[in-house]
């Protein structure tokens, strides 16, 4: 038992010495040379790995940016001002999923330990972003009694027009279109802001609340009995939970299904996040449901919902067609060997990895033999997910309606592009954040750049649907646009969802009319 102590003890003592040397390597400034070593670096494995690096800018373009920055760096920086530079010019790609991932502290044990015994800090908002301004979006806490709403002028003295225009060049999207970025800055600003300035147990905020000024302290607050006793409840598995796709964070379930009227003709399906953890289930019963219930409209709300599964959108697709369908085309690659750089180790847990290992070299063998050469580009052989599929026997024939916003995108992009281009449902709201035409994603080769030792996750993958390209290198637009304003989203009016009842209804009172004339 003493030896077994012993042994604990020197391996929680190794821990916070590697925790320490790391977080100290974080701010130890690294020379000119090598961080130009990086640069060089990041943008050989980009053009070795990616599939359609110059897709949005062209290589000349991206060259000159690349060396740009190179003449820039003149002193030596810490990797998280290195960070600061690089990041912009991996963003001038233009491809959603491309980024360069910002260095973050390591925690002790202890701290991890501390931090699960808090609530979080500016996470426990949510905000929206227009204008360089920041706002209260929600806050249903109630954390220091902010108002929803309110405008957030500077945190701790920093003033947040200033923080969002340093923030805003991490940030991009699929090509030109230019609703994802506030999306993407609302949902990342408490990252950026903990990741530049680190975990603080409080901040003082500055507010214009009803045309007032007013100073806020949040502070990490102790969770309660209840509190924990909540979370151990909402961890606790159920069949519901499984197939709903329950988050204990947001507490709220990732699909879900009801009915908009008494007589159930009008069926309406809210997806979060194409997870596909349980989601085969999910629509087995829910278009069951809903062709017992004969409903004659549906309603797909895929707003806010930043893509998944690839298998889920597929089976998701095929309980919406009418006739046989190949929703996916092959899968482009850059090269015949690219795909063998694939994240393999990072898809088992540690405790795996020594068993994983076996099977490394026959992995690396396979993906080569599935990579075809065709009209000078590089392709995966068809594989059951990417060939012609027909309908679901329980599949839904009537009037379709999807919702989409500027933070649709990846996965919501691509069905929603299928749908629009097979005629096969109403695109209602904002252009979406992810392109019409295909994105780069699936799977990843993490590249650590050799100095300054940020990652740099390069998607292998040209996921594109089925579809005629339009070539617009944007979004999905919507057959009608429809973007709610800032009140409007405060007071929950939901007035895309709002206007397509009112379609259907209209459609509803013109069919009992032409009945009515058809017997008179």
């Amino acid at each position: 038992m003493k030896k077994i102590a012993f042994l604990l003890l020197i391996l929680t003592l190794n821990s916070c010495i590697s925790v320490k040397k790391y977080n100290e390597r974080l701010e130890k400034p690294i020379s000119s040379e090598k961080l130009k070593q990086d640069i060089d670096y990041a943008y050989l494995k980009l053009q070795k790995l990616h599939p359609t690096l110059y897709t949005y800018i062209p290589k000349e373009t991206l060259d000159y940016k690349f060396d740009s920055l190179k003449n820039t760096i003149q002193q030596p920086l810490n990797p998280l001002e290195f960070y600061f530079k690089l990041a912009p010019v991996v963003a001038e790609v233009r491809q959603g999923h491309l980024r360069l991932v910002p260095p973050e502290k390591k925690l002790t044990n202890k701290e991890i330990k501390k931090l699960k015994e808090q609530k979080g800090l500016l996470g426990r908002l949510s905000y929206y972003v227009e204008n360089d301004k920041l706002y209260v979006k929600d806050n249903p806490e109630k954390v220091a009694n902010i108002k929803n709403g309110s405008e957030i002028i500077a945190i701790n003295n920093l003033e947040i027009e200033k923080l969002l225009k340093k923030y805003e060049p991490l940030i991009t999207s699929d090509g030109y279109n230019t609703t994802y970025q506030k999306y993407s800055m609302a949902r990342r600003f408490p990252t950026f802001f903990t990741i530049e300035y680190g975990i603080m147990d409080s901040v003082k905020i500055d507010l214009k609340s009803e045309n007032t000024l007013v100073q806020k302290i949040v502070t990490r607050e102790k969770k309660s009995k209840e509190d924990k006793k909540k979370e151990k409840t909402d961890k606790k598995s159920t069949e519901e939970k499984k197939t709903k796709d329950y988050n204990p964070v947001t507490k709220s379930f990732n699909r879900n299904l009801k009915f908009l009227e008494k007589d159930s003709s009008i069926a309406y399906i809210k997806i979060k996040t194409f997870s596909g953890t349980y989601s085969q289930k999910f629509y087995r019963e829910t278009f069951r449901e809903i062709k017992k219930a004969k409903s004659k409209y549906l309603i797909l709300d895929i707003r806010d919902n930043l893509g998944g599964s690839l298998a889920e959108i597929t089976n998701l697709y095929s309980y919406l067609a009418k006739e046989k369908f190949r929703f996916i085309n092959d899968l482009e690659v850059a090269n015949r060997t690219s795909i063998t750089h694939a994240d393999y180790f990072s898809h088992f847990p540690n405790y795996l990895k020594p068993i994983a290992a076996v099977g490394y070299l026959p992995s690396k063998l396979t993906s080569l033999l599935m990579v075809r050469h065709k009209t000078d580009k590089y392709y995966l052989k068809s594989q059951n997910i990417f060939t012609p599929k027909k309908p679901k026997k329980d599949a839904f024939e009537g009037e379709i309606y999807v919702l989409i916003n500027g933070s649709s995108f990846s996965a919501s992009s691509v069905i929603s592009a299928k749908l629009k281009n097979d005629k096969r449902a109403m695109i209602i709201g904002e252009e979406t954040g992810g392109a019409n035409d295909g994105t780069v994603a699936g799977i990843y080769s993490t590249q650590k750049l050799p100095n300054s030792k940020l990652k740099l996750p390069i998607g292998l993958f040209l996921v594109q649907p089925n579809i005629e390209f339009t070539h617009t290198m944007k979004g999905v637009t919507p057959d009608v646009e429809i973007k709610p304003n800032f009140q409007q989203i405060l007071e929950r009016k939901d007035v895309e969802l709002e206007w397509i009842l009112k379609d259907i209804q209209n459609k509803k009172t013109s069919l009992q009319k032409r009945s009515f004339s058809f017997y008179d």
